[in-house]
């Protein structure tokens, strides 16, 4: 005989899941709405994430001077001075370097791109020269043809440079506030809000700074590790650029996974062209090998601080990020899945029911002393 369905049971299970999912459709509705005001503010937005990123960075040292009785004003001034000092350096020390070393980087990949030629007019392709060179008019025509979309690219990307500079120049006004002012911006803010908003908002907030400021400095000093020992490695082999390719290496790691994988990439590309395929290959070694003591002694050893997440969320979060709003995207992706991470530990925390005693159970403390 079988079994039959209960109609009630049915009816209560549908109702429930129509239930949960219109639930479901609001708080996606509402990300949706909150995304689109995000985007129509981004020039204002952007540059507060870039401040609240590098203070991040630099709140340590502030707190530090505020601790030797330093006044606000004072520390935060003396750390936005350091701040610029710093990337003024790095971008003098990157500048020098490419600009007297570009005219080798420029006959290394006429050398390579001869060797790719010779390599392809011999066994097993055997292209003659007359297929090179109809591929080689081809391309010229090409760029000739879109000759127009160029120069709007120039424009877009001469636009580009000049929000870059603005967002920066706001940033850094944004951090020294956010240095001078910032311990003052929770208690102001429990305040200002209602009810139990008033503690459930600046708690969230404060472990989401937590979070956050735990997740750019771990990265970079993990950036800084891999920095060190992939720029010895190319010192040693002798490959050029080796200062901006150790930046690169720096500031990629803020972009986990995919960032190693592109600056990489990029050190190999460069030693291929200037140094040849032995010591290509021997920088992909240095890089593997850099890599595999970073995934298993640094990042375990500083990662107890940082976001938690498991290496496939922070995989999927880096892929739809780019997806989504290319690097920025991928530099945002980690930090604001750590930053839902934290908000869904807080909600849990909250509808969780506290744990019960059961009736006639003596505490742990009773039952050892009673043992």
């Amino acid at each position: 005989m079988s079994a039959r369905l209960n109609p009630a049971r049915t009816r209560t299970a549908l109702r429930t899941s129509a239930r949960l999912s219109a639930d479901l459709l609001l708080v996606l509705v509402m990300a949706a709405v909150t995304l689109w005001v995000l985007g129509r503010m981004w020039s204002v937005v952007w540059p507060l994430v870039v401040g609240l990123f590098i203070t991040t960075l630099t709140w340590p040292v502030a707190r530090f001077l505020r601790g030797r009785g330093w006044p606000p004003a004072l520390a935060a001034a003396a750390v936005t001075v350091l701040f610029l000092a710093v990337v003024g350096g790095i971008v003098a020390l990157i500048a020098v370097p490419v600009a007297s070393q570009s005219g080798q980087l420029t006959d290394g990949v006429v050398a390579g791109i001869q060797k790719l030629h010779e390599w392809a007019a011999g066994p097993p392709l055997n292209i003659d020269d007359a297929q090179i060179s109809h591929a080689i008019d081809a391309a010229i025509d090409r760029i000739q043809n879109s000759l127009g979309s160029t120069v709007t690219t120039v424009v877009t990307g001469l636009s580009t440079v000049v929000n870059g500079v603005v967002t920066a120049v706001l940033a850094v006004f944004l951090m020294f506030f956010f240095l001078k002012d910032g311990p003052r911006f929770l208690p102001w803010l429990t305040r200002q809000l209602p009810g139990r908003l008033a503690t459930d908002i600046p708690t969230v907030a404060e472990r989401g700074w937590d979070s956050l400021g735990s997740f750019v400095r771990s990265q970079a000093f993990v950036g800084l590790l891999d920095a060190v020992f992939i720029g010895l490695g190319l010192w040693a082999l002798g490959v050029p650029l080796v200062l901006p390719l150790s930046v690169l290496t720096f500031v990629s790691a803020f972009v986990p996974i995919i960032g190693a994988l592109f600056a990489g990439f990029v050190a190999v590309l460069i030693a291929l062209v200037s140094n040849g395929l032995t010591d290509a290959l021997i920088v992909l070694a240095i890089i593997v090998v850099v890599q595999q003591l970073e995934g298993n002694v640094f990042q375990p050893m500083i990662q107890s601080r940082g976001l938690g997440l498991h290496a496939a969320v922070v995989l999927l979060a880096v892929t739809l990020g780019g997806s989504l709003a290319g690097i920025v995207g991928s530099l945002l992706a980690v930090p604001v899945a750590g930053l839902v991470a934290v908000l869904w530990t807080y909600v849990r925390e909250q509808l969780t029911d506290p744990p019960q005693e059961t009736e006639g159970d003596d505490p742990p403390g009773d039952a050892v002393a009673s043992a």
